[in-house]
């Protein structure tokens, strides 16, 4: 018996979801008192693994670097047999959810999603969820021999736990498909959306592209990621890779601030996972307010430089 974790990366690097996974899947597995078997696929960090405890590390390889979910899936599905595997770990990524369902229906396992803290039971396989675009809790129970479940990110956090593993490369198991990857075009922001541990959103408040210095501003001096609201991406003003909310990337940063966006539902609905929102808006009955956790009633012009003054000088 095993537990199997599938090891996000990109451009070679591991992603900080995937880290989280591996410390979530060790912990599983000390529990249990089973191994833990990590998967990756085009990896080159795969020494960094080994600070957070996996038994053994399996890195798939193939021509080119194009994630292929029928593949992966394939592949993960060999590997969780291989390695007699009860449970098979993934994160709640864009990548994650579209990859895991494929997994639980090869394995014609139970698939769980969003899970936010270890099993509280594992024999069945009992565990708490988010829900309702993370407005509520609930307990999934798994009565199935093998359950595929997926990690909402920075739920758990990284939790070193080293020890003796071991390594092997082996090449992806390709799948027949009809879709095809023709090409993809990354983000250009240095600090990745889902990864960011702080975000800095705008949204029409802001009046125009222009202004958008104030925001990259604040953003560098935090170490953050930028974001917008959907207007803002429809009307142009920012790359739609930067949009937040129900109908673009959802965010489970520690801080989220935003600047200038009246908190339309959809939007809410993208950063509820959020651990602490800051709101600024020059209209004390903007509906963000309510979801915040601390708020500013004022003009963003005259407080945002004024946040970055300040943040400057305790630097």
């Amino acid at each position: 018996m095993s537990v199997l974790v599938f090891v996000e990366s990109e451009k070679g690097s591991i992603k900080k979801s995937g880290l989280e996974i591996v410390s979530y899947g060790k912990a599983m597995a000390n529990h249990l008192n089973i191994p833990l078997v990590a998967v990756t696929f085009f990896n080159g960090e795969a020494e960094l693994l080994k600070t957070y405890g996996p038994d053994k590390v399996i890195n798939l390889t193939a021509k080119e670097e194009i994630f292929n979910a029928a593949s992966i899936s394939e592949s993960l599905k060999i590997l969780a047999i291989q390695e007699k595997a009860s449970v098979s770990l993934l994160s709640a990524t864009a990548n994650g959810r579209y990859l895991a369902p494929l997994l639980a229906a090869k394995l014609e396992a139970a698939y769980i999603p969003n899970a936010v803290a270890l099993p509280n039971q594992f024999s069945p396989l009992r565990v708490k969820c988010s829900c309702f675009t993370n407005k509520a809790f609930k307990f999934t129970q798994s009565n199935r021999a093998h359950t595929v479940l997926t990690l909402a990110t920075n739920s758990f956090g990284l939790h070193e736990n080293t020890g003796e593993t071991s390594f092997e490369t082996i090449a992806l198991k390709e799948s027949d498909q009809s879709l095809k990857t023709l090409g993809i075009e990354k983000a250009s922001a240095a600090i990745s959306i889902a990864d960011a541990e702080v975000v800095v959103s705008g949204g029409r408040g802001l009046k125009g592209p222009e202004n958008w210095g104030m925001i990259e501003e604040l953003a560098d001096v935090l170490g953050a990621a930028t974001a917008c609201s959907k207007p803002v991406s429809d009307l142009g003003w920012r790359p739609h890779s930067e949009h937040v909310g129900q109908t673009g990337k959802p965010v489970a940063s520690n801080l989220y601030i935003a600047i200038g966006i009246s908190g339309a539902i959809q939007h809410l609905a993208g950063i509820n996972a959020s651990k602490t929102k800051v709101v600024i808006n020059n209209d004390p009955e903007a509906p963000f307010f309510k979801a915040a956790d601390y708020g500013i009633v004022g003009d963003a012009f005259e407080v945002v430089p004024e946040l970055i003054q300040k943040l400057k000088a305790k630097a």
